[in-house]
């Protein structure tokens, strides 16, 4: 049995901005508001409303942190032809 027709699409992330829309959809379908996901990642409230309205200047490891409280999965994919 295919396990992967069950997951959510990929979404390709090619700028900031559709990374910063993920996560409030993700966020807010959680039923979480800026402040609870602060407190779940350990950061401000202003790094997150700039992380959702897509600031290119914001910090990749604390990025990681808030796919990670929302459990949102980062993969790449290498070009093809290219061994992973």
């Amino acid at each position: 049995m295919d396990t992967c027709a069950a997951k959510e699409p990929t979404i390709p992330i090619r700028d900031s901005a559709v990374l910063g829309r993920l996560i409030r959809r993700v966020r807010k379908q959680q039923g979480l508001t800026l402040e609870t996901l602060a407190g779940l990642c350990g950061l401000s409230i202003r790094f997150l409303s700039e992380l959702e309205n897509g600031r290119e200047t914001c910090s990749l490891v604390r990025v990681l942190w808030v796919l990670d409280a929302l459990g949102i999965e980062l993969a790449a994919r290498p070009p093809e032809g290219l061994e992973p």
